[in-house]
C-alpha cells in the first residue's frame, strides 16, 4: 500500500524537529528532545502488541514523560505506571493518547507519522 504524504508534517518534520541532525544520533536526540518538550502526562491505549512490551492491545495505560535519552537511541519510549508502581518504559509507537492536551497529541502524532512512513533514524 503506497504512503500517503502528509506536506505540512513533513515540513514540521523536517523544519522543528531534525532540521539540524546529520546522522543517526542526532536524529534520536533531535526527536527526544522534541517529545521531552511537548509531551505532558496523558492516557494512552495499547494499539499493538510488542514482544519487548508487557503492553497488550487494548490496555489502557498511564504515560508519565519520555524514557532517559539513552533507552531512545533506535526509537522513542514513554515512561508509564506499571502494575500501579513501578515504572517502566514502552515504545510510544505502540500507543494512541486518549487523554492529552494539543500539543502532546500533534507530537505522538507526528512521531507515529515517522514510524508508518518507514524513516529511521
Amino acid at each position: 500500500m503506497a504512503k500517503k504524504l502528509n506536506k505540512d508534517r513533513e515540513d514540521r518534520i523536517d523544519m522543528e524537529i531534525v532540521v539540524d541532525a546529520y546522522g543517526p544520533e542526532e536524529r534520536a536526540m533531535s526527536w527526544h528532545c522534541f517529545l521531552e518538550n511537548n509531551l505532558t502526562p496523558f492516557t494512552a491505549t495499547c494499539t499493538k502488541e510488542r514482544s519487548i512490551s508487557p503492553v497488550l492491545k487494548g490496555d489502557d495505560v498511564e504515560v508519565t514523560g519520555m524514557a532517559d535519552s539513552d533507552e531512545c537511541q533506535h526509537e522513542m519510549f514513554v515512561m508509564i505506571r506499571h502494575e500501579g508502581k513501578r515504572a517502566l518504559a514502552v515504545p510510544l509507537a505502540q500507543l494512541k493518547p486518549t487523554d492529552a492536551n494539543a500539543a502532546t497529541k500533534q507530537a505522538i502524532e507526528d512521531w507515529l507519522y515517522w514510524v508508518q512512513m518507514g524513516y529511521e533514524f
